[in-house]
C-alpha cells in the first residue's frame, strides 16, 4: 500500500492503493487484542469496582492494537466507574481528533515570538490566520498557507510548531501529514499516479478527521502539476463527494520566491529602513506572480493560485548576524547549555553572509548552528 508517515519515518510511493492511517492492523494482531481486552473485562467482573484502576492499565496496553479492541475495554470501565464519558476515556489512551478543540493564541504567540527570529511577518500572519480560522464554526473553505523563503529561515521549524497547536502529537499525530517532495514524488513521468494516489491519501483522512493538517514540503522541487490534484478541496465547496474539506489545514513550504524576498529586504536596507517596517504588502503580490511564473517551482502556473485559492502566502526574510546568535542561544539553552556568549560569536563568525559586498543576511541562514555548535 501507498502510505506517507510523518518526518523521518515516510516511504515513497509504489502502488496506487492509499493506504487511511486509521485503517484497522492486521489480523493476528485483532485477535490479540481481543483477547487481552475480554481477560481484562472477566478480571473486572471478578473484582468489581476496585479492579477498574487494572483495567485502565490494561487499556493502555491493549491501545496498541486498534481502536474496536480499546473500545470495548474502555466501554467496561465506563460502566463500572460512571464518572467519564466513554469519549474522554477513550481519549486518554488514544489519540482523538478533537475538532471543536480551540486554539491556544496566547500559547502560539509566545512561542512564536520566543524560538522564531527575525520573522515578524511570518508570526503575525501565522497568529492571525490560524486564530481566525479556528474561531470561524463555519469556514467557507479550507485554510492554505504558502511560506516561501531561503533555507534555514524558519519555514519547517514554524510548520512543526503549527501541528503541535493543531494537534498535541504534532508531526506523530495521525491527523498531521507530511509530503516531502523528492521523496513521494520523485518520478516525472509517474504525475497522474501521483495525482490519483493523493486525492485519495486526503479524501480518506479528512473522511476520518476534518481538522487534517497537510504539510508539503520542497514544493520547489515538485513536478508541476502534482499540487493541482487537490485543488477541488482547497475550492469553496461545501463538499466534495460527500466529504467537507472545510476544516482541514494545508500548509505548503517552498524556497521558491526568496531571491524575491532577499530583493525587497535588501532595498529596505540599504534604504535605511528597519526589516521590521517591511509589511506583507510588499511582499505577497510580487510573491504570488513571482511563484506562479517559476517554472521550477510546483506551483507554475497552477490552478491554485490562478483560482487565488491560497489564502497567504508568507514570507520568510534572510536573517541577519544578530539573528544567527539569537538561533545559537536558543540552541544551548535547549541542550540543557550555559550560554557562553564567546562560543556563540565564534560559532555566528563561521557562517558565511551575501551579498559579498556587505555580508549582510546568512547564506544558510541558521541551517547549520547545531552541526556547527557540536565543534565547540
Amino acid at each position: 500500500m501507498w502510505s506517507f508517515r510523518g518526518a523521518g519515518g515516510a516511504r515513497g510511493a509504489e502502488v496506487t492503493q492509499p493506504e487511511v492511517r486509521s485503517d484497522p492492523v492486521g489480523r493476528a494482531t485483532r485477535r490479540g487484542g481481543w483477547r487481552a481486552a475480554k481477560v481484562a473485562m472477566r478480571r473486572v467482573a471478578r473484582l468489581g469496582r476496585g479492579a477498574v484502576v487494572g483495567l485502565l492499565l490494561a487499556v493502555h496496553a491493549v491501545a496498541a492494537f486498534e481502536p474496536i479492541t480499546v473500545g470495548i475495554a474502555i466501554g467496561a470501565a465506563t460502566a463500572l466507574t460512571g464518572y467519564l464519558s466513554y469519549t474522554d476515556l477513550y481519549c486518554r489512551f488514544a489519540e482523538c481528533c478533537r475538532e471543536k478543540q480551540p486554539l491556544n493564541a496566547s500559547a502560539l504567540k509566545l512561542e512564536l515570538e520566543e524560538k522564531l527570529f527575525g520573522q515578524h511577518l511570518a508570526t503575525e500572519v501565522i497568529l492571525k490566520a490560524l486564530t481566525g480560522f479556528k474561531n470561524n464554526k463555519n469556514p467557507k473553505k479550507p485554510l492554505t498557507l504558502s511560506l516561501h523563503g531561503w533555507a534555514g529561515t524558519g519555514k519547517n521549524f514554524v510548520s512543526q510548531i503549527v501541528a503541535e497547536h493543531l494537534h498535541s502529537k504534532g508531526l506523530r499525530s495521525n491527523f498531521v501529514h507530511l509530503f516531502v517532495s523528492t521523496l513521494h514524488f520523485p518520478h516525472e513521468q509517474q504525475i497522474k499516479l501521483y495525482q490519483d494516489q493523493l486525492q485519495g491519501w486526503i479524501r480518506g483522512n479528512v473522511s476520518a478527521c476534518a481538522s487534517s493538517v497537510f504539510i508539503f514540503d520542497e514544493m520547489d522541487k515538485l513536478h508541476p502539476g502534482v499540487i493541482d490534484a487537490i485543488k477541488p478541496f482547497l475550492d469553496y465547496y461545501e463538499q466534495v463527494d460527500g466529504v467537507s474539506y472545510r476544516k482541514a489545514i494545508f500548509i505548503f513550504l517552498s524556497n521558491a520566491g526568496g531571491d524575491l524576498i532577499t530583493k525587497i529586504a535588501l532595498d529596505f536596507w540599504r534604504a535605511g529602513r528597519k526589516r521590521e517596517d517591511i509589511q506583507l504588502k510588499d511582499l505577497e503580490p510580487v510573491l504570488s506572480v513571482g511563484v506562479f511564473n517559476n517554472k521550477h517551482s510546483g506551483l507554475w502556473h497552477s490552478g491554485l493560485i490562478d483560482r487565488n485559492l491560497i489564502d497567504y502566502f508568507i514570507p520568510f526574510l534572510p536573517l541577519e548576524y544578530r539573528h544567527v546568535k539569537m538561533c545559537v542561544r536558543a540552541e544551548m539553552r535547549a541542550r540543557g547549555s550555559a550560554i557562553d556568549e564567546d562560543i556563540v560569536t565564534r560559532v555566528a563568525d563561521e557562517m558565511t553572509f551575501f551579498p559579498k559586498s556587505e555580508k549582510i543576511y546568512s547564506d544558510k541562514g541558521c541551517k547549520t548552528v547545531q552541526s556547527r555548535l557540536d565543534f565547540h
